[in-house]
């Protein structure tokens, strides 16, 4: 994998890094490949319920990286991250700023945790771009219609301790402990039963643009799935036992 991306599992969760400190975690070409490599190793591995995704040095991410931009266009790969529907749940661990792309980078996580103060933001029309990695589709899905508006004409970023009040971030953390925080969140998740923490979050993300009619139907596979899985037969053993329950993700 790219030198520019890190990644370490502890236990049941994979903390991916973007490692371009120098550059603010500027997204090229190389950093966004391996980003999308990351979380290609995250769904793959069957020992892993979720991830985490954070920043070196003193920031999230600061973007697209422009000179890059400028000579090469838009990053190969970045698209397809932001995109991407992962199956497992990944949480981003803002420290400092996540702005221009690397808010995007942030909102096509599943949960956000972010530090006080850091800064949340689309300044992409102050360079004469606008906010096209799914921020203008995404924040108004978080924030009030107003506050995604103001955000995206303005230029000018909100700090982490509104987001955490408009429900953006869900859990707010003291400077330099944001990733030890996703890594609590993360660490509960993986505790639960990776196919149904799955079908959790798809049936979530499902539920924008759909009507409850419409979501019931597309409940019934999913559910036959979950319930006829061997993590079905395993959790309530294991309650019966009162001994933790060994998760197979199937």
């Amino acid at each position: 994998m790219a030198d520019e991306i890190l990644t370490e599992i502890r236990g049941r969760v994979l903390l991916i890094t973007l490692n371009r400190p120098d550059a603010r975690n500027a997204v090229d070409s190389e950093l966004a490949q391996g980003l999308l490599a990351a979380v290609e190793q995250l769904d793959a591995v069957k020992g892993l319920t979720a991830g985490v995704l954070t920043g070196a040095g003193r920031g999230f991410c600061s973007g697209m990286d422009l000179k890059a931009f400028a000579q090469d266009g838009f990053p190969r790969g970045f698209a397809e991250f932001l995109q991407r529907e992962g199956a497992k749940p990944l949480i981003a661990a803002i420290e400092g700023f996540a702005l221009a792309g690397g808010l995007e980078v942030a909102l096509a996580c599943d949960l956000l945790v972010a530090a006080r103060g850091a800064k949340l933001g689309i300044p992409e029309v102050s360079v004469g771009l606008f906010a096209a990695g799914g921020a203008l589709m995404r924040l108004p899905r978080h924030l009030p219609y107003g506050v995604a508006m103001e955000m995206a004409l303005t230029a000018q970023p909100i700090l982490a301790e509104q987001a955490h009040a408009y429900g953006l971030v869900t859990r707010l953390c003291e400077p330099g402990k944001a990733v030890d925080g996703a890594l609590e969140l993360a660490e509960s998740i993986s505790k639960n039963a990776p196919l149904a923490v799955a079908v959790s979050k798809q049936m979530i993300r499902a539920t924008q643009g759909r009507t409850e009619a419409e979501l019931w139907e597309l409940q019934k596979p999913l559910g036959a799935k979950v319930i006829n899985s061997k993590d079905a037969q395993e959790g309530p053993m294991a309650f019966i036992q009162k001994r933790a329950p060994n998760w197979q993700g199937e």
